[in-house]
């Protein structure tokens, strides 16, 4: 991995997993993968970021309110909180997305920073030039956040053995896996990286 990589860890918060109130499938094996690649990241002395949703109340994007899903990672509760297993060191780069309760924003671009600056200026000013994309889910926020990267011209790896994905219809996740390979990303588990 070259110096101007960083890993991209999308939404592995308490809601998304098991016992969560918009559980993936599985979505808590996740963590122990993502914590070895954390681990070789910091080794490695490069950037790590963390993406959370953080809902209002009140948004668009939950059912009551016209949107697809009930409501999740609301701001401040337990069910917004990374997974207490997922080990961020002190470092991680937190972006925020969400908040708006205009937007669906499923996007890891559509995040901020706590300086509220966009997280495509947050990677641009370290001098990212590609990302390690892993997390939740395979065939929304992960699929958005990939294919936004590509169009901004970022080089873009998924960790495929780092993400699952919701399914709603079965075979969505093989379909986003695909659609991010058409669009320009590579794929690498975690055997296939060498600091």
């Amino acid at each position: 991995m070259e110096k101007k990589s960083a890993l991209v860890i999308i939404d592995v918060q308490n809601d998304f997993c098991p016992g969560g109130a918009l559980p993936v499938p599985e979505g808590d094996k996740v963590v122990p993968v993502l914590n070895k690649y954390i681990k070789m990241f910091q080794k490695a002395g490069l950037v790590i970021y963390a993406s959370r949703d953080w809902h209002p109340e009140k948004t668009q994007h939950f059912k009551q309110f016209g949107g697809l899903w009930p409501p999740h990672c609301i701001q401040g509760t337990k069910g917004a909180e990374f997974h207490p297993g997922l080990k961020l060191p002190l470092h991680t780069v937190i972006v925020t997305k969400g908040e708006n309760p205009n937007e669906d924003s499923y996007s890891g671009f559509q995040a901020r920073n706590y300086e509220k600056k966009p997280f495509t200026d947050s990677l641009r000013e370290k001098g990212i030039k590609h990302v390690y994309v892993g997390g939740l889910a395979t065939d929304y926020c992960v699929r958005a956040t990939v294919l936004d990267a590509l169009k901004q011209g970022f080089n873009v790896t998924v960790l495929i053995d780092a993400i699952k994905g919701v399914d709603i219809k079965p075979g969505d996740s093989a379909e986003a896996i695909k659609e991010m390979e058409g669009a320009g990303a590579n794929k690498a588990v975690l055997a296939d990286l060498r600091l």
